[in-house]
Order: C-alpha cells, then sequence, then structure tokens
C-alpha cells in the first residue's frame, strides 16, 4: 500500500479519525493535507484551512494543491458538520436542524465530490473515499444507549450516512470510465473514552464478535488501501470495517 508521489486530501483531517489517516498516509510515503475547519493554510506543511458547505472554499482548497503539486491523486471525505440539536430524539430536534444537517454533512460531501473528481476527471486518475458508517447500513440498536442518550446515533446521522453510500455506488458508475475510483470506508463504533461512559463501551464490546470497539487505526489503514494502487480494481465498494458488527 505504497503512496509515494500521492497527493491526498483529508477534509476533517485534525480530528479523531481524520489524525490517524493522515498519519498513516505520510508513513506510506504519500503527502497528505489535512484540511480543516480548524486549519489555517500552509500547505508546504501539510495543512489547508477548509469549510466543506462553501463552494469556493472547496474551490480553493482544490486550485491551491493543484497548483502547488501539479495535481490530486487523492480525497477523503471525513469533515463531520452537524448542528447543535444534531445528537437530540427525532422528535425532539427541530425540522429546520434536521434539514441542516443533512445539507452541510451530505450535501459538503457532495460539493466536495464535485470539485475534487472535476479535477481527477481531467487527470483520467483518481481515488475518492467517502466516510460511511455502518449506521447508514443497519439501524442503531437504542437499547445500548440506555442511560446515556446524550450519546446515543441520532436519526438523522444514519439517513446522512445511507446518503453518502449509495452516493458513493453512483459516482464510482459515472466516473468509472475516466479512470477515477470511488468508494467508501463504514467504520463501526470507534472507543473515544474521553465522551463515551465505561459502561456504554463494555456494552458495546461484549455486542461485537470481535470483543471491542474500533480505534482509529483500525480505520485508517484501510483509507489507505483505497487510496493505494493495491486497490486499482475496486470501485463503488463499501469496505465495513467494524468488528463483525455487521455479520451478525
Amino acid at each position: 500500500m505504497d503512496l509515494q508521489g500521492k497527493i491526498i486530501v483529508i477534509t476533517g483531517g485534525q480530528g479523531l479519525l481524520g489524525s490517524a489517516m493522515v498519519q498513516r498516509v505520510r508513513a506510506a510515503r504519500g503527502t497528505a493535507i489535512s484540511a480543516d475547519i480548524q486549519c489555517s493554510s500552509d500547505l508546504k506543511n501539510g495543512l489547508s484551512h477548509i469549510d466543506i458547505t462553501d463552494e469556493e472554499s472547496v474551490r480553493a482548497v482544490v486550485t491551491a494543491v493543484v497548483k502547488q503539486f501539479g495535481k490530486l491523486d487523492g480525497w477523503v471525505n471525513n469533515a463531520y458538520p452537524r448542528s447543535p440539536t444534531f445528537r437530540l430524539p427525532f422528535e425532539e430536534q427541530p425540522q429546520k436542524d434536521f434539514e441542516k444537517d443533512l445539507l452541510s454533512h451530505l450535501g459538503g460531501y457532495a460539493l466536495c465530490a464535485r470539485v475534487a473528481l472535476e479535477q481527477m476527471r481531467a487527470q483520467h486518475s483518481g481515488s475518492f473515499v467517502n466516510m460511511g458508517s455502518i449506521y447508514g447500513c443497519v439501524a442503531p440498536d437504542y437499547r445500548l444507549y440506555e442511560g446515556v442518550d446524550a450519546i446515543a446515533s441520532p436519526v438523522v446521522y444514519g439517513t446522512i450516512k445511507g446518503g453518502v453510500i449509495n452516493m458513493t455506488r453512483s459516482l464510482a458508475s459515472f466516473y468509472g470510465s475516466f479512470g477515477v475510483r470511488v468508494n467508501a470506508v463504514s467504520p463501526g463504533g470507534i472507543e473515544d473514552p474521553g465522551k463515551q461512559p465505561k459502561e456504554f463501551i463494555e456494552r458495546y464490546a461484549r455486542r461485537a464478535p470481535l470483543g471491542r470497539m474500533g480505534k482509529p487505526d483500525d480505520i485508517a489503514p484501510a483509507v489507505v488501501f483505497l487510496l493505494s494502487d493495491a486497490a486499482g480494481y475496486i470501485t463503488g465498494h463499501n469496505l465495513l470495517v467494524d468488528g463483525g458488527w455487521t455479520a451478525i
């Protein structure tokens, strides 16, 4: 899974999963650009500011990367925009916020795809990876969240990720003739002890066939694989990295 010479942009690159992806891309000898709303733009040091909901911002990143490096080999849609009411129960979240979450997350992924894939189409090469989720494939078991409602997976999240996964298939079909691959990686639950109560982590682990929650370093190698030439005949695929969660 050698990425030597490849230029990869990872949105949400400062986050829990994104930072692991950036490290793994660099370990595979690729050039990783951590594109994040929290960053200032400094491409020489692998950083770029981006707001995935703003077309001007997204186009500025692609333009700057191509100007600096002459190409764009890979893009990972990993940013995670959400409204303040994102985790409210379905019947409590205002409709306007539900729609805002759809537009910022799913719509932001579509915007990034529109701009980055335009560049890859012109090059007749590139690998584009969307971050899905097990909850884009199956429904949450809300019994896991009893007593820890604050971290429950909201209905809007599954709605978004289901859309992301099927958008991936459609984009793969559309751009395949241009030599561009589009895939998704769908993680299971990722352990984050600073935000998740111990009882939830233990419940989740008992339900997972591999007996634990995932870690960022479980997900990042799957992303690197899909970005690499080792996955050269894979497109339109949703790679589940979930410890067997969706197998039972």
